[in-house]
């Protein structure tokens, strides 16, 4: 019984960053990034990556020293764990993949101060155990990766007529440039944030009124 409650509290954790709370689409966090580095898949994969690295690990590790760290000082340590993973990361990206790391520019560096690493290493892995806390920080990340492919796959795609560089779109296809530019990646942002809640309020309409 121990086992299966532990089982669906992992899958809960799971289940919540991905899509009922989601940093993005419901927190509304990580908006700098999810505008900055989705105009191509390929830059998009690899931040997407990276933060579910940071992020996982980061809780991990926090929630592994979380009895020894002292309360006065707890946001200097997260920021010191988080750092060591985004510098690693970045070092990593700057000797083996250097186009995408300049392609990327500063926004690997940035994931240091992002608010969803920091906001789950702070809010949930200083107060439970190391399985629970990587699950949490991974399912977050992975719904922050999952947003952002999903608005380079239409910024790249209808913006460009690419898809990781391979073009797909018929002969005669005009780009929407538009959806190149900063203000493309807002609306697009805007329109999945809409659609994603408008089929959520729609949902638990549905189930309000079948259990009334």
């Amino acid at each position: 019984m121990a086992g299966m409650a532990n089982e669906d509290r992992l899958s809960g954790l799971m289940k919540s960053g991905i899509g009922e709370n989601n940093p993005v689409l419901v927190q509304i966090l990580g908006i700098c990034s999810a505008l900055a580095v989705t105009g191509l898949v390929s830059t998009t994969l690899v931040m997407g990556l990276s933060l579910m690295l940071v992020t996982s690990l980061s809780c991990l590790f926090i929630s592994l020293l979380r009895n020894t760290i002292p309360h006065r000082v707890r946001l200097m340590v997260q920021m010191l764990v988080i750092s060591v993973f985004v510098i690693l990361i970045h070092l990593y990206l700057k000797a083996f993949h250097y186009d995408i790391s300049r392609a990327l520019g500063a926004y690997v560096g940035l994931i240091i101060t992002n608010c969803i690493v920091l906001g789950r290493s702070e809010g949930y892995a200083l107060r439970h155990g190391p399985i629970a806390s990587f699950i949490d920080g991974l399912a977050n990340a992975f719904g922050y990766a999952l947003v952002l492919l999903c608005i380079s796959l239409v910024r790249e795609g209808f913006g460009g007529g690419t898809l990781l560089g391979w073009k797909w779109s018929p002969a005669g296809f005009r780009p929407a440039l538009i959806l190149k530019s900063a203000p493309g990646a807002f609306v697009t942002l805007g329109c999945l944030v809409w659609i994603v809640r408008g089929w959520a309020l729609r949902k638990s309409s549905a189930q309000g009124a079948t259990k009334a």
